[in-house]
């Protein structure tokens, strides 16, 4: 599956944005999806995570409460609603997906996108 996030862009502190991940074909429905975050001079971070069906989600403590994963089987598109931003959330966001039976939040993607430069500015 090719996966390709947007909806970054440029907000002030406190401010929300919503990024989209449009998978290239069906077989999304079948992947647990993923959303991690890069900061400049950082490592690749996890933020968020859900189940192929979106039955179960999975949160960093950094964006719990502020952050919300959710996804559209039927139209193939993956989301992050993002509230109440901070600078440190300042980074290149990801979409991933993992396949197979068992579920594993953090890691073992199988699949990564483009990432959408989200800057928040204080």
């Amino acid at each position: 599956v090719q996966l390709q996030a947007s909806g970054g862009g440029l907000v002030q502190a406190g401010g929300s944005l919503r990024l989209s991940c449009a998978a290239s074909d069906r077989t999304f429905r079948n992947y647990h999806m993923g959303w991690f975050r890069q900061a400049p001079g950082k490592e690749r971070e996890f933020v968020a995570a859900i189940t192929w069906r979106g039955g179960s989600t999975y949160y960093a403590d950094s964006v719990k409460g502020r952050f919300t994963i959710s996804r559209d089987n039927a139209k193939n598109v993956l989301y992050l609603q993002m509230n109440s931003l901070k600078p440190e959330d300042t980074a290149v966001y990801y979409c991933a997906a993992q396949s197979g039976i068992r579920w594993s939040p953090e890691k073992g993607y199988n699949y990564w996108g483009r990432g959408t430069q989200v800057t928040v500015s204080s």
